[in-house]
């Protein structure tokens, strides 16, 4: 299992440089001025488990490894008592293999799609809720102290996002701080990359956060969940179904959170309200908006 040092940084963080993640293009701006900026690629990687391909997602191609098993994962199309023989990459091919010891057949999963509002278009197999029958999340609490402390390092950490755009970012964090921060074109090929992480190191989630900068969604609602996570926190709004089946399941879910102001709309049990909103520096609101998006 990893071992966290809470005294220490992230154990992996964004890298803006990372070649192939960002190619240079030339346009013009708005006073027809030739201009040089940098923007995120996109590239499709075929995941297999065993013999049987399961989808091809458009990702930035880094954690290839990662994305295969948690995207497995939280289809249910990975368990947690499975043994995983290997996880072979080949770049060229843009393939991932997932092996396991015992033989996997799930063609009555990849009859039902469900295409997600996720950016890159997610999709999800099978009946959206079925993994979550049993699920029971941990009554861990979060106090807002720490939340506060989460979005003000998030928010500062060098990204892709900051680089270059047009990308989402989730972060695993553990009290008041970021472990894990994956990004991609799509926040569920993010959230995916942090489930295959905690698969691949045996990283426990009861008393995990997890942050995302988009949408708080029905799919994102689902994912933290199946990961075993408690908290989901993001600067984005939410939908109603997200909101719906946060409360069902019990999971606390924490939105808008810009500067001193969030909302919560569902699991405000685990909330412990140990920071003066007042002390915190607030964002400008934008103007023509009532309350923050």
């Amino acid at each position: 299992m990893a071992q966290i040092d809470d005294t220490s940084g992230y154990l992996i963080a964004p890298d803006p440089s990372a070649a192939r993640l960002t190619r240079a293009v030339t346009g013009t701006d708005q006073k027809g001025k030739a201009i040089n900026i940098n923007v995120v690629e996109e590239r499709p990687l075929t995941i297999y488990l065993n013999s049987q391909e399961i989808v091809t997602a458009m990702t930035i191609g880094d954690y290839p490894a990662y994305l295969a098993l948690g995207f497995l994962r939280n289809q249910g199309m990975l368990h947690a008592d499975d043994v995983i023989n290997g996880v072979d990459y080949d770049e060229e091919l843009e393939t991932v293999v997932v092996r396991t010891q015992a033989q996997t057949s799930y063609e009555h999963k990849l009859k039902k799609k469900t295409r997600t509002s996720g950016c890159a278009v997610g999709t999800v197999f099978g009946d959206m809720m079925e993994g979550l029958e049993g699920v029971t999340l941990p009554q861990t609490q979060v106090r807002t102290s720490d939340l506060y402390t989460l979005a003000a390092i998030i928010n500062r950490t060098p990204s892709l996002y900051l680089e270059a755009g047009a990308i989402h970012g989730t972060i695993l964090c553990q009290g008041n701080r970021p472990l894990v921060y994956m990004e991609d074109v799509g926040r569920h090929n993010a959230v995916d990359k942090i489930a295959g992480w905690m698969l691949s190191e045996g990283v426990t989630a009861g008393d995990k956060t997890l942050y995302t900068t988009g949408r708080l969604t029905s799919e994102m609602v689902i994912k933290t969940a199946m990961m075993g996570i408690p908290i989901l926190a993001s600067r984005s709004g939410f939908t109603a179904w997200g909101v719906e089946i946060a409360n069902q399941i019990g999971l606390t879910l924490i939105g808008r959170m810009k500067g001193q102001r969030f909302v919560c709309l569902a699991g405000e049990t685990r909330l412990i309200r140990d920071a003066d909103p007042t002390q915190i520096a607030d964002e400008p609101r934008k103007s023509g908006r009532k309350g923050s998006k």
